[in-house]
């Protein structure tokens, strides 16, 4: 349910956005990276791949291509220079929650592995069980769509609105098996996450289970696809318009209506009451003015008389 204003009039309004995998990108990798931001940077000035971060040894490798309808490209090899084992690549309308999946358990892999050892559980080989990839989702409730080709299977979130389709069929160590997807199709409503044959079925299951993270995400009101916005929840992180006066209460105009009275018989005094007022208060000026050139001790003062209220003559 879409609770913010017309999206012309506030494109910059952050808000939270729910589930998340309909979110789309925010234009940074920032969520994506954060799980390994201890690890070696690369900025690159030329080529697609704009910044390259590597496991110490570069047996990882997950590149960042600004430009790019592949936004990301993982991969996991057994040396620095071999060819991949397994490669998954994540869209420009992905969100960067979601590649979070896969690279803290790429960082949690590489953490535990020993650093003498060829291999590590993120070179694992996938599982025989194709369901063992994609548990997260119906533990979430994400059922099975009857309507897959023959060699697939495809699961459903409950909404429709995102599933995964597992290619079953024979295929080459580098081709393309699992494919994780929300939103409606298109260019620039529809999220991608490819993932190779070979890539181990937890890292998946990662990827898989950020899909069902039910926390919102926050978003600047533009990045959202206006195909998006009535499929998705949106709560305002601040104001959304300014604050409209309120109309003016029976008791406000009186008490304005009095102010404006007490000011104008100040100024402008017609009625003999006016003039008495007006006189009193001008003795006691007088009167504090000639105490205040005689100062008399502090103790022995005597308070004011009140200056609303004339004093009697002797």
């Amino acid at each position: 349910m879409n609770t913010q204003q017309p999206y012309d009039q506030h494109p910059f309004q952050e808000v939270l956005v729910s589930p998340m995998y309909l979110a789309g990108s925010n234009g940074t990798g920032d969520a994506g990276f954060a799980p390994v931001a201890h690890w070696p940077h690369h900025y690159l000035d030329k080529g697609p791949c704009q910044l390259l971060v590597t496991s110490p040894d570069q047996r990882i490798r997950i590149g960042w291509f600004g430009d790019d309808f592949e936004l990301w490209k993982i991969t996991a090899a057994g040396d620095a220079v071999s060819a991949p084992s397994w490669t998954a690549t994540f869209n420009h309308v992905t969100p960067a929650e979601i590649v979070a999946g896969l690279t803290t358990a790429l960082a949690h892999d590489y953490a535990e592995a020993d650093a003498y050892d060829g291999n590590g559980r993120y070179l694992a080989d996938p599982s025989l069980n194709w369901a063992d990839a994609v548990r997260p989702l119906t533990d979430a409730g994400w059922t099975r769509d009857g309507g897959a080709e023959r060699g697939t299977v495809e699961i459903m979130a409950p909404d429709g609105q995102a599933g995964v389709l597992i290619d079953n069929r024979l295929s080459g160590w580098d081709d393309e098996t699992v494919t994780l997807w929300a939103g409606p199709p298109g260019w620039g409503t529809r999220s991608e996450a490819v993932f190779t044959a070979r890539t181990p079925s937890h890292l998946i299951a990662a990827t898989a289970a950020a899909m069902t993270d039910p926390a919102p995400v926050m978003r600047e009101r533009h990045q959202l696809d206006r195909k998006v916005e009535k499929l998705v929840t949106l709560t305002p992180v601040g104001p959304t318009v300014p604050q409209v006066p309120r109309a003016p209460t029976p008791l406000d105009v009186r008490r304005t209506a009095v102010t404006q009275a007490v000011q104008r018989a100040t100024r402008f005094p017609q009625t003999a009451a006016d003039l008495r007022v007006m006189a009193a208060r001008s003795r006691t000026a007088a009167s504090a003015q000639r105490r205040s050139s005689n100062p008399a001790p502090a103790l022995g003062a005597r308070p004011l008389t009140s200056p609303s209220t004339p004093r009697r003559s002797r």
